[in-house]
């Protein structure tokens, strides 16, 4: 399954740069108002930190529900079609909702990484040190586990609420798989440094885990048809076997090289 999500990944993302660009050119243009905002009020104001908190907590609040509007749109093209300007606006208008709520775990671990665990370290011995582990590993389980949930709003189009037990149970049921394709939207995101975060970028982190969650439910309705079959082993070619005739035989060597194929 991992090596079609990442073929499928690269296709969808070669067929529609452009589009993944723009949003990703979105972020960026998002990125330098509010460091030109920072900027400019703290020149005039009495109360720099101040002016800084409440421009971090603004961006916050804008990059999460622009997230859970750009994984809306990506989920087009992972279902094999496209989205426009009219699509993007309208997918802002029905999620900023989840986009809101999940700019609060995003301030909760800005302020977990600036302020909290500085200070158990600063204590300077074991309790502090162990005090400090347990919340930067319960961090980590807990971003493993939300790396999914505009993902998951996006595709099951389900409350906040629900998009959260979604996220847990999917967590508890496939914790090698949620580690992975953290692993993997990761590395994609520092790659994307090579081409200014034009491609793949934030846009392309989210196409490739609407792709990776598309397939791996994928699992559940084969399981809900075959309900005496072993959870532990699936058969990824039987459950694939539509998305492989959907995705055809294209090759990264005929894509660069089609003259070659």
């Amino acid at each position: 399954m991992t090596v079609f999500l990442l073929k499928k990944t690269f296709f969808d993302l070669w067929d529609n740069a452009f589009r993944v660009a723009l949003l990703n050119i979105g972020f960026i243009a998002s990125l330098v108002f509010f460091l030109l905002l920072n900027r400019l009020l703290e020149v005039f104001s009495p109360l720099p930190s101040a002016v800084s908190g409440l421009i971090f907590l603004l961006a916050a609040a804008w990059y999460s529900v622009y997230l859970a509007a750009a994984a809306l749109c990506v989920k087009n093209i992972s279902d094999y079609s496209y989205f426009g300007f009219a699509d993007f606006w309208a997918a802002l208008r029905s999620v900023w909702k989840a986009g809101i709520v999940f700019s609060l775990f995003f301030c909760a671990g800005a302020l977990l990484f600036t302020f909290i665990i500085p200070f158990y370290l600063l204590l300077n011995n074991p309790a502090g040190l162990l005090v400090a582990s347990l919340l930067f590993w319960t961090f980590v389980l807990l971003a493993a586990m939300f790396q999914y949930f505009f993902a998951v709003r996006a595709r099951l189009g389900v409350t906040v609420v629900k998009v959260i037990k979604k996220c847990f149970l999917l967590f508890i049921d496939n914790p090698f798989f949620f580690a992975g394709t953290m692993l993997l939207a990761l590395l994609l995101l520092v790659l994307s440094a090579v081409t200014a975060f034009l491609l793949p970028g934030p846009a392309g982190v989210l196409l490739f885990l609407d792709e990776a969650l598309r397939l791996r439910l994928l699992k559940y309705d084969w399981l809900e048809q075959n309900g005496d079959a072993d959870r532990r082993y699936i058969p990824w070619n039987k459950v694939l076997a539509e998305e492989y005739e959907k995705t055809g035989r294209r090759t990264i060597r005929g894509l660069l090289f089609p003259w070659k194929d």
